[in-house]
């Protein structure tokens, strides 16, 4: 999955669920938040991730019962997909070829007989 998240961006939150967590992660599918940092971070239990910051909502230190002692932590990327003012031009982004993208090359194909 591509991200392209930045600063001051407007995203809707669209998966609010922690599997195996107890204590309330404070974000809530459906709503809008504000991006203020985004970029890759290690967490030493979940790994490698593209993770987002946001504007409302600061963590705090990661120090509770389940805890990993880490402080803001951010949240996956993955749980959010930017706002979108013009849906129907969104999705003609996506139908439209990109300039990186080379045209694919017509093939002909040849009629063959049956004697």
């Amino acid at each position: 999955m591509s991200y392209d998240f930045h600063v001051g961006q407007k995203v809707v939150c669209i998966d609010d669920t922690f599997k195996h967590v107890s204590i309330d992660q404070l974000i809530r599918k459906g709503t809008i938040y504000t991006i203020r940092w985004v970029g890759e971070y290690t967490h030493y239990v979940d790994g490698t991730f593209i993770g987002v910051k946001l504007e409302e909502i600061h963590r705090g230190n990661d120090d509770g019962p389940e805890g990993y002692g880490a402080a803001d932590m951010p949240y996956r990327a993955s749980r959010f997909r930017p706002l979108v003012k013009d849906k129907i031009a969104s999705l003609r982004k996506l139908l439209a070829p990109s300039p990186d993208t080379p045209a694919e090359p017509k093939v002909k194909t040849k009629k063959t007989e049956k004697v």
